[in-house]
């Protein structure tokens, strides 16, 4: 609910602060006093428009703040402070919580926080939508079976479109991956590894005739005569048994035997190298086609193969498409049987719930000085999202949405008369123009009614009658003050003596007469009875 209003030069107040508590607050004073402009003020609050000309004469800007605390189900308040500033003379500003903000943003907080009925156009309940859910939550309309059926229908319309797309698409999708999929295929990749020990075998075919050549001289100059084989049997021959050489003599001995070994061995390889060009031309085509694969599909062949994988299951759903298709198909049409179901039980839950709306909005009506009043809530084809609250204010007026009705006293009042039958609704309702043209018995039902409403919600009224403001459980009088040809408003709010002077003063204008005290005394002590 709104807790404090503070205004700096907007319009004839000059610096006001306010504070609010529950219940019903009745706002009053002389007409032109300045009551409409603290509903001005909460307007802007709220993203309201701003004009630079309700900014005070002489003042170079206006400022507006409001502190709001709005109930938590979970017992932590929520606090939130709005301000609007608007420059004589410039684009106004917005901030929340003492950050700026946009308009916007403003707009959408202040719709969780406030609802204005009368000549501001931020009543909730003139938007489709909320009308919309209005009627399901009076109706208490079931809509999760139709919710889940168009979920399902979403589902089903997403896996078709993955499919594929359009015929060309598809063909064209198709025609290239089979070409990659043949490509990557024909290559027979099995280990991703297989670059390396091409270049191994590269080498080895490359040099094989050089490979050779060289075996064969290590070979001769090892094994043949006076080879290094033959030098060291004659050193060994030369040292024979000779005691002082016996250590050395081993050593050579075991170096002989171990370069015979390493003679054998490079006679085995080098007789296993052979000169194959074709071979050569082979491999080296194999790994050109490798790095071709490299290129066009993944950085390693490791990832080439995981591609491969990947285009493969993809050709594979493509390719079994039209069976896939009719699948979904025969989803889709069972799918779209049950959204027709449930947009029917919908509609035909909306349209029985409908009249009963209107009958007890037009009952509310008809106690608010509307006593011709007809209300209408239409609701489209089903499953009859369309819904429109309707009225006809006279005798022979055509049933108009409530968004065409041109008096705002009128439309306020029927913003009552359905939150009177509507639980949900931001904390705080503002009311102004509700009593416009009404006084005798249908002033008493009125204020009865922002009463009622009064304990739910913490409702503000603007008003001009007595037994309206005599209903309220606070009353803050607008006064308007000339000084030195400047004029200012003032709002103070009244209780005791001061409060029935005010009554008073509403029943039979300014000069109080002692009847109009006791008609005002009259006046609260039957608030306290009714209540």
């Amino acid at each position: 609910m709104l807790t404090e209003l503070h205004i700096e030069d907007l319009g004839v107040i000059a610096n006001l602060d306010l504070v609010f508590g529950e219940g019903l607050t009745a706002l009053t004073g002389e007409t032109g006093a300045g009551k409409t402009m603290l509903v001005e003020a909460i307007n802007l609050l709220v993203g309201g428009r701003a004009d630079t000309t309700i900014v005070r004469p002489g003042a170079a800007e206006a400022r507006v703040e409001g502190r709001f605390v709005l109930a938590a189900s979970d017992g932590e308040d929520e606090e939130f402070v709005l301000a609007r500033v608007i420059p004589a003379d410039g684009r106004s500003r917005a901030y929340l919580n003492g950050r700026l903000a946009t308009v916007g943003t403003l707009a959408e907080v202040g719709a969780r926080l406030v609802d204005l009925h009368g000549q501001h156009a931020h009543q909730s309940l003139l938007g489709a939508p909320t009308q919309r859910a209005a009627l399901d939550r009076f109706g208490a309309i079931d809509l999760q079976p139709l919710r889940a059926a168009r979920a399902r229908l979403t589902e089903i319309d997403a896996a078709l479109a993955a499919l594929g797309g359009d015929t060309r698409s598809r063909a064209r999708e198709i025609d290239l991956l089979r070409f990659q999929v043949g490509e990557i295929s024909a290559a027979n990749l099995e280990r991703d590894d297989e670059e390396a020990d091409l270049d191994q075998l590269e080498d080895l075919l490359a040099g094989a005739v050089a490979h050779r050549e060289a075996a064969q001289a290590a070979l001769t100059a090892i094994s043949d005569d006076d080879g290094v084989l033959d030098v060291l049997g004659t050193a060994v021959g030369a040292l024979g048994s000779r005691a002082p050489f016996h250590g050395v003599a081993e050593r050579l001995r075991s170096a002989a035997a171990e370069l015979a070994d390493a003679a054998s061995e490079l006679r085995d390889l080098a007789e296993g190298i052979d000169e194959d060009p074709q071979r050569l031309v082979e491999v080296r085509e194999r790994r050109q086609l490798l790095r071709d694969l490299r290129r066009k599909y993944g950085d390693t062949l490791g990832e080439v193969i995981e591609f491969h994988a990947a285009i493969t299951e993809r050709l594979a759903e493509l390719e079994s498409y039209d069976a896939r298709a009719e699948v979904l198909d025969r989803e889709r049409t069972a799918a779209l049987r049950v959204e027709a179901e449930a947009a029917a039980a919908v509609g035909a839950a909306r349209r029985r719930a409908a009249p009963k709306l209107a009958a007890a909005v037009q009952s509310n009506l008809r106690e608010l000085a509307m006593p011709n009043a007809e209300v209408a809530v239409v609701v489209g084809d089903d499953p009859g999202d369309d819904v429109s609250f309707q009225l006809a204010a006279n005798p022979g007026s055509p049933l108009l949405a409530l968004t065409k009705v041109a008096s705002g006293g009128e439309l306020a009042r029927s913003m009552l008369a359905l939150r009177l039958v509507l639980s949900d609704a931001p904390d705080t309702l503002v009311f102004d123009e509700v009593d416009a043209g009404v006084g005798g018995t249908a002033a008493v039902a009125i204020g009865r009614a922002l009463a009622k409403l009064g304990n739910q919600h913490q409702v503000l009224v603007v008003t001009h009658l007595p037994q309206v403001a005599a209903s309220a459980t606070t009353q803050v009088a607008v006064a308007k003050h000339v000084h030195r040809q400047v004029t200012t408003a003032t709002a103070t709010p009244v209780t005791g003596d001061e409060r029935v002077e005010e009554i008073a003063r509403m029943l039979s204008g300014s000069q109080a007469s002692k009847s109009a005290r006791d008609h005002a005394v009259e006046l609260l002590e039957r608030r306290h009875l009714t209540r």
